[in-house]
């Protein structure tokens, strides 16, 4: 839930103000959206971990979220790590330490919903 409060500051850090005034209306507002549902959507699997922890080890239904949900992160762990060019961060403190801990984090969800779904 803390990763979906995090797409607040994005604009702001990423400096949309002036990167985006370059993207046609529809783009810009489709980065925007997107944004703001990517965020709204990690935060209900927050949610959904906090409410139905038991279900989702517990139930059949719970066991296919799990799995979706760990293939959702996989996914995102493979974007992190193939997808994403390391001259976005490599040689760069700060770019560097986030890359690590988010790629960290994405192992750690992958894990943590591969788990659920198997046990």
């Amino acid at each position: 839930m803390v990763l979906s409060v995090i797409h607040i500051g994005f604009p702001k850090r990423f400096n949309w103000k002036v990167e985006l005034q370059s993207l046609s209306l529809i783009n810009k507002q489709i980065m925007q959206v997107h944004t703001f549902f990517i965020a709204f959507v990690v935060f209900l699997m927050g949610m959904l971990c906090l409410v139905a922890s038991t279900e989702l080890v517990s139930t059949h239904l719970g066991k296919m979220i799990s799995l979706g949900l760990f293939i959702f992160w996989l996914f995102r762990l493979f974007f992190q790590l193939f997808v994403y060019s390391p001259q976005l961060w490599r040689g760069k403190t700060f770019e560097t330490s986030v890359h690590l801990i988010f790629t960290a984090l994405w192992c750690y969800l992958s894990a943590v919903f591969l788990l659920s779904f198997l046990q």
